[in-house]
């Protein structure tokens, strides 16, 4: 890694799963590309006091297809992707908590080791039908364990804040060696913090997803939709499991993004268009109100049209997130008098932007592809007295707005 690349902004971070998800596997991926996290890592590790006899190690590691990083946990058994082991310690979630609060921790460490220890509470609560503070950990009590989940908090909140997403998870096969004997791949805890991810079955056996791995998964609320947003590639990491396979590497890679430059954004919108000329304007008036404060709405307009028989009508048109369009859809035959509403899934370009200060002023700021352009807010000028005196605000507040982007390089 190059000291260029820890000052890029880093504002998404993509994981594909070749061999699976552990816990040390994300710590190795993100470390690989990161080296410089790595004396994060050791102070939260440090502030747990593990015993003397235990030692925790980033390495490079060559499978003879590829090359990345391992994190290694000695003196303790691993938890490890793939390796099916005797537990080995039987710890109650609250001590674990407990510990963790009590420990010298950088708080927003010891908040995201919290969240991903709660998960993964929750889940085996739900597994076995008893309240959260009542569950005792097994193969996730481990002292590997809770360092990699330590390890993997301290990379987080370092990376933060920034999207997260993961393509299709392997499901694994055969059976896993627990505390409860031998259980199916994935283990039922696994199993409900997975809920909603997509799986798949490449063919190869063993543990795939640990349950460490997946709530950390469930932790960053790593999506699998499509990402159309054109992104800057800074780099990828490889971090390896323990195990090896017949048909891949044993590798959880991540692949790092910042903003693209002067890009146009790119998604897409579901487009709702009707004509009404049997509904008064007032009441239209309220029902578009209603619609623009719709969860999901990205804007409403509207135009007069001339319908059927001459009468003169309005078009109106409501642009919703794909993922809420039939919520709206049914909301705007409610508030209206249509009686059918067409729909179209369309694209879209957006260029970046941003809300800066410029003075008592919000101004918008326009990355646009041949260069900045900025507005003033309206509303925020309304109460100066004088069209002359409006320009000349609204020219300084802009102009103030362009320079500072300017100046931070931005």
């Amino acid at each position: 890694m190059t000291d260029d690349i820890k000052q890029l902004p880093v504002t998404a971070i993509h994981l594909d799963a070749v061999g699976g998800v552990a816990g040390d596997m994300f710590s190795a991926a993100l470390l690989d590309i990161r080296p410089d996290l790595w004396s994060r890592c050791e102070d939260a590790i440090a502030a747990m006091g593990l015993p003397k006899t235990v030692r925790v190690t980033r390495e490079s590691h060559d499978d003879g297809a590829l090359t990345g990083s391992r994190f290694l946990v000695d003196g303790v058994s691993p938890e490890g992707n793939g390796h099916n082991h005797a537990p080995d310690s039987h710890v109650q979630w609250r001590d674990i908590r407990g510990r963790l609060e009590r420990a010298p921790l950088d708080a927003g460490v010891c908040e995201a080791a919290l969240g991903i220890f709660g998960l993964l509470a929750g889940a085996e609560a739900a597994v076995h039908g008893k309240d959260a503070d009542a569950v005792s950990f097994h193969e996730v009590g481990a002292l590997d364990s809770i360092i990699d989940i330590l390890s993997a908090a301290a990379i987080v909140t370092a990376l933060a804040p920034c999207i997260w997403s993961v393509g299709a998870l392997p499901r694994g096969r055969g059976q896993v060696r627990t505390a409860h004997g031998f259980l199916p791949v994935p283990a039922p805890a696994t199993l409900e913090l997975l809920k909603g991810f997509t799986l798949v079955d490449d063919g190869e056996e063993g543990e795939r997803v640990t349950p460490t791995g997946a709530a950390i998964l469930r932790y960053l609320g790593a999506s699998q939709a499509v990402d159309s947003t054109p992104r800057r590639l800074i780099g990828a990491g490889v971090g390896f499991g323990m195990r090896k396979f017949a048909s891949r590497s044993n590798i959880l890679r991540a692949t790092l993004y910042g903003p693209a430059d002067r890009a146009m954004a790119g998604d897409h919108v579901e487009v709702l268009r009707c004509e009404i000329d049997d509904q008064t304007a007032e009441d239209l008036a309220a029902a578009i109100d209603h619609l623009r404060a719709a969860d999901g709405v990205v804007d409403v307009c509207q135009w007069p049209v001339f319908g059927k028989k001459g009468r003169m009508g309005t078009a109106l048109q409501v642009l919703a997130e794909p993922g809420k369009a039939n919520d709206i859809a049914a909301l705007l035959l409610d508030e209206t008098t249509t009686l059918g509403v067409r729909r179209a899934t369309q694209a879209r370009n957006l260029v970046a932007r941003e809300t800066l200060s410029a003075g008592d002023l919000p101004v918008k700021i326009a990355q646009r592809p041949s260069g900045v352009t900025a507005k003033a807010e309206m509303d925020a000028l309304a109460g100066t007295r004088g069209v002359s005196a409006r320009q000349k605000k609204r020219y300084e507040a802009e102009l103030k707005a362009i320079q500072e982007k300017d100046l931070n390089g931005q």
